[in-house]
């Protein structure tokens, strides 16, 4: 008799439940499939909001924003391209209101804005694709930062770093752009699989690649309960260069001790590199030439510095070029030819030139993107910490 009293109570009880459960889950509708690359490289983009007045595609291969029309179901689409291969960020414009793609996981690591992404295939494997080689791994580390806070990083180790315990290997420091985040050279970048790549084609050696996040200000303020500060509005202005110093300061006095106590890394400055892209090719360039005993090689991705503040600051550079040839391996300048980055990284290359301080440049097509970046990336690797 017990027995089947409480056996009564616990299905009542559970039919209670039931209509909490049920107001719980999300709202459910037509399956969306979104993006879809098809074979001839164009791209269907869908977005299901039935009650919607306009809906916009706005893609970084796109010239501006693209309309999609809406079906019966209230999915909204457009096929669009075919598009070259590559990987985009994208995002849809709703009533005016931009979002992020729902039905697609891999999403753009920013500060600012949260994009989508899409990758279109080459037909070969184009330097960023997984393929059938050995693999790396990523890990996230916490390590103690300026005023009392936790910084976080993204570290990359190269194949078989776990299978040889014995084994040494030197760093690159790669530094994300304005409102990027740590995570950016990675989810963006695939820096781990451009590094895979050409480690398994012998095109460049082995390394750790630590990708540190670059706006130290907002994590101070973050963590001690104050509000993000707004960016810099003058790119080497006095509050600009107080914040690449400050970062410099946490790469030189905690990242790197961090480093080279958790992981086998050789510590010296030929087995050093310091790379960005945007601000952190500011980053890069400052820290760099601020520690010429840390490191011997030097990569600016979209970026430079004006010939006043290497006048003012880094005399010791330009005032000196043999000393500074001998003690920088590789310094390289790079720019896409659309970027807005283009006449101040160009004017650097011919401030470098005319002081006699060797560097290597590259300039590409297109603009301030990731596209971009990657480019970069395959092309510097394979230089560094070479004989």
């Amino acid at each position: 008799m017990k027995l089947k009293t409480c056996t009564r109570l616990l299905f009542l009880w559970a039919m209670l439940l039931v209509p909490g459960l049920v107001l719980a889950q999300p709202p459910r509708g037509p399956l969306v499939v979104s993006p879809k690359v098809n074979a001839d490289k164009t791209i269907t983009f869908s977005y299901l909001a039935p009650t919607a007045k306009s809906v916009e595609l706005s893609a970084q291969f796109e010239k501006g924003p693209v309309p999609m029309t809406k079906d019966a179901q209230g999915i909204w689409s457009v096929t669009v391209g075919p598009v070259k291969p590559d990987i985009y960020p994208y995002s849809f414009r709703v009533n005016g209101v931009t979002v992020m793609d729902p039905a697609n996981v891999a999403f753009f690591p920013n500060e600012r804005f949260k994009a989508s992404l899409v990758d279109v295939p080459g037909d070969q494997p184009l330097i960023h694709a997984m393929r059938d080689v050995p693999h790396g791994s990523i890990n996230y580390e916490y390590y103690p930062s300026m005023e009392g806070t936790t910084g976080s990083l993204v570290v990359y180790t190269p194949p078989g770093y776990d299978q040889n315990p014995s084994k040494k290997y030197p760093v690159y420091y790669l530094i994300s752009g304005t409102t990027d985040t740590e995570e950016t050279f990675f989810k963006v970048g695939k820096t781990n699989l451009i590094l895979d790549n050409l480690i398994a084609e012998g095109k460049a050696k082995p390394m750790i690649i630590v990708m540190p996040y670059g706006n130290i200000a907002a994590r101070v303020a973050e963590q001690k309960g104050g509000s993000k500060p707004a960016d810099p509005t003058v790119r080497d202005g006095a509050d600009a260069v107080k914040r690449a110093n400050d970062f410099t300061t946490d790469l030189v006095s905690n990242v790197i001790p961090y480093i080279e106590k958790s992981y086998r890394a050789i510590p010296n400055r030929e087995n050093r590199a310091i790379g960005g892209f945007s601000r952190g090719g500011g980053q890069t360039l400052r820290t760099a030439f601020n520690h010429m005993d840390k490191f011997a090689w030097v990569c600016a991705y979209s970026s430079y510095l004006s010939p006043q503040e290497m006048d003012g600051n880094f005399s010791q550079i330009v005032n000196k070029p043999d000393q500074t040839n001998k003690q920088l391996k590789l310094l390289w300048v790079s720019v896409g030819s659309d970027d807005f980055l283009y006449k101040g990284t160009v004017e650097f290359m011919d401030y470098l030139k005319a002081k006699k301080v060797n560097y290597k440049s590259l300039i590409t097509d297109g603009g301030h993107t990731w596209m971009n970046v990657k480019t970069y990336v395959a092309a510097t690797t394979p230089l560094l910490f070479q004989p």
